[in-house]
């Protein structure tokens, strides 16, 4: 009896796995071990998908190819994770979860090198520039050549020898290892989550379980802003930093051929989520139940703790004696049921079109700060860490801390969502106003009098002022006239002497200049910042509030998912809702967010073996509305189908309510029915030895 009421002392003042326990007592280390090597192996996934967002820009520019195979490459990591996931859920937790987990992180760490092997196949980087023609010259060859016009093909461009390598290039497109780096880095994160919650959940005491996840939970939301800066970081190193001298290269990085060392990320990457799946392969394969001692066999109590963990409800009735062909039929009578229920149905439909929009939006976010903003890679990334994702992470806590106090039930905490939605869909409407002028490049976004005309036609480039040079209308080799304008080429600005080496080049006598005597040109791109570097304060602002307050209906919309459907269809509503979301807007939105984008493209780059390229520069207005109203339209859509899912959900709640009254009067009457019956039996066996303490006995029970 002392060791009993021992026990339950330990339990009620503990708080703790190992309060009461003695020092020799190893389970609460490996608790312990565990959290802290998930916690890790989280911030390792989550950095290295951030980092993936980051570089897109840059693989798009590295590799030639145009956004949305950018986007069948970032929805790759979706379809390994649907590969596996289903085996892994469901074979993983019989097997040893620690290991299974270490080689999940050890085939992501693979996968991200995967990743950035193509830096060390395809050999140096080499951008467009006017001069590449030219070799084994001591002197500053003259942009604009005096050739005769009969040199140039049909299509305005010089006929040109293809590069070296290319017979072996085009066999096989190089973007292809960055697609199967990131669809071995999708299986190797899938059993990271599932197994490693229910491990702790195994595990650890009931109060201190949620608290394990959180912390685990929170360090996720740190990996991104972790991935970002690095993004940023590696944005600003040229990409064949130690190869070439960098007093040779001509473009900085908010020029539009800029590639940074994309690949050194995907090492560091590669490296933390190596050295996070170390840990696992120490850890056992089960704990001791919670408790002051490891007895051999669990007391009711803790038998009823782990038997009533709902992420462990599945995993229970598993180990009953099922043949698989029962599970089998009865799977698809529950599915049928799942999907027949009306308010999951609709949250199902709200969710994936509310993910597409998200998705799309993510992925391209950096981008639309780049192309719109003319910012860097670097400091748009650098932004997203710093600014935008912390305003996530807060959003969510606070959202989960209010659906606390406020003490919200289910319609509450869809009122709440919906709410907070749609106070986040207002503000957003805010970005339409908020607009830069496009960039002013003669014949592409204004014609060479300075007539705006935000159209592209390659014949639009030639004009009188460079009549006399043979120019191809495929580079891209933007310089800066003292007029302001920018100029797809020095060739094509008329200019026919320079001086100077690197991002000193100054090319003079530029025909199509032509101010005041002066028509000199420098490299790269005019600033015209006047507009966008007002405007862009107010963007990332406005940016902060709308992710932190759409953020807050995060947590009680995930909430509405688990109680609006019957315990016992909880897994499977989960499992479903997880693969819908993945299959139908992790894979396909980044897709076709980028195919729409791409139709903004006024220029396309050329490939060094021919083709056409990554984009050059965008019409950003045109941009700017197929970006935020792709967003916002699903968003509207979204809206619509939540009208009946809040009617359905009243219906719901009502009969809920109406059947919890029933029951009660019919489990009160049942109940009454027993005593009665209970009592007809006493009378009729004590009657003849002790009536008088029956009709006590019975005046009691009534």
């Amino acid at each position: 009896m002392e060791e009993r009421a021992e026990e339950g002392h330990t339990q009620e003042n503990g708080g703790s796995d190992c309060a009461a326990r003695q020092p020799r007592t190893s389970p609460c280390t490996s608790l312990r071990m565990f959290l802290v090597a998930l916690s890790f192996a989280y911030f390792a996934k989550a950095l290295s998908g951030s980092y993936m967002k980051s570089t897109i820009t840059q693989l798009e520019r590295r590799f030639d190819i145009p956004s949305y195979l950018i986007g069948v490459i970032d929805g790759s990591f979706e379809i390994g994770n649907l590969l596996v996931i289903a085996f892994v859920s469901y074979f993983g937790a019989k097997l040893h979860r620690p290991k299974i987990i270490a080689v999940g992180c050890v085939l992501m760490s693979i996968g991200t090198f995967i990743i950035a092997l193509p830096h060390f196949i395809i050999g140096r980087y080499e951008f467009e520039t006017s001069v590449r023609w030219v070799v084994n010259s001591t002197l500053n060859p003259s942009p604009c050549r005096p050739d005769s016009p009969g040199n140039l093909t049909e299509d305005g461009t010089l006929p040109q020898v293809p590069a070296s390598g290319c017979e072996s290039e085009s066999n096989l497109s190089m973007w292809i290892y960055v697609l199967l780096g990131n669809v071995l880095r999708g299986i190797g994160e899938t059993p990271v989550q599932p197994l490693g919650i229910s491990y702790i959940d195994d595990f650890a005491t009931e109060e201190n379980a949620a608290l394990y996840v959180g912390c685990v939970q929170t360090i996720s939301v740190v990996g991104p802003v972790f991935g970002y800066l690095l993004g940023s970081l590696c944005a600003k190193i040229y990409v064949d930093i130690g190869f070439v001298k960098m007093e040779t290269i001509t473009i900085t990085p908010s020029d539009s051929r800029w590639v940074g060392a994309w690949w050194l990320g995907y090492l560091i990457a590669g490296v933390i989520t190596l050295l996070s799946a170390i840990p696992f392969w120490f850890l056992p394969r089960s704990l001791p139940v919670p408790g002051p001692e490891v007895p051999e066999k669990c007391t009711p109590e803790q038998t009823s703790f782990i038997k009533g963990s709902p992420l462990l409800k599945h995993k229970y009735s598993a180990d009953e004696h099922t043949s698989f062909i029962e599970m089998a039929k009865d799977f698809v009578p529950t599915l049928r049921t799942l999907l027949a229920h009306p308010v999951y149905l609709v949250y199902l439909c709200v969710t994936i079109i509310q993910l597409n929009s998200l998705i799309g939006m993510v992925t391209y976010k950096p981008k639309y700060i780049e192309q719109h903003f003319r910012q860097s890679a670097s400091k748009a990334n650098f932004l997203m860490g710093v600014i935008n994702i912390p305003a996530v992470a807060l959003g969510m806590f606070s959202g989960g801390l209010l659906m606390k106090r406020l003490k919200l039930n289910i319609m509450g905490a869809a009122k709440f969502a919906f709410g907070t939605s749609l106070i986040g869909y207002i503000l957003s409407l805010f970005f339409f106003a908020m607009s830069c002028e496009n960039a002013k490049v003669a014949g592409v976004t204004l014609s060479y009098d300075n007539i705006d005309r935000i159209s592209y036609d390659k014949h639009l480039l030639f004009t009188d002022c460079n009549s006399k040079c043979v120019c191809s209308s495929s580079d891209w080799d933007p310089v800066c006239g003292e007029n302001g304008v920018t100029y797809v080429s020095p060739c094509l600005a008329g200019c026919t002497t320079s001086a100077g080496s690197g991002k000193n080049t100054v090319f003079s006598n530029c025909s199509c200049v032509g101010v005041a005597g002066n028509f000199t040109a420098s490299t790269g791109h005019c600033p015209q910042k006047d507009d966008c570097d007002r405007m862009f304060p107010y963007f990332l602002a406005l940016s902060v509030i709308t992710s932190f307050i759409i953020s807050l209906g995060g947590t009680p919309g995930y909430m509405l998912l688990i109680r609006c459907i019957k315990p016992q269809l909880k897994s499977l509503a989960l499992g479903f809702h997880a693969l819908a979301t993945r299959t139908l807007a992790g894979i396909p939105a980044p897709i076709y967010f980028g195919a729409i984008i791409d139709t903004t493209c006024l220029k396309w780059g050329q490939k060094r073996c021919g083709g056409i390229g990554a984009c050059r520069i965008y019409n950003t207005t045109a941009y700017r509305i197929a970006y935020l109203g792709l967003t916002l339209s699903l968003r509207t859509i979204s809206f619509i189908i939540c009208i009946p899912g809040f009617i359905l959900l009243s219906r719901q709640l009502k009969e809920e309510e109406r059947s919890a009254i029933h029951g009660a009067l019919r489990n009160g009457g049942t109940e009454l029915e027993v005593l009665r019956k209970e009592e007809l039996v006493i009378s009729n066996s004590d009657q003849p030895h002790h009536p008088s303490e029956n009709n006590t006995d019975r005046q009691t029970r009534l």
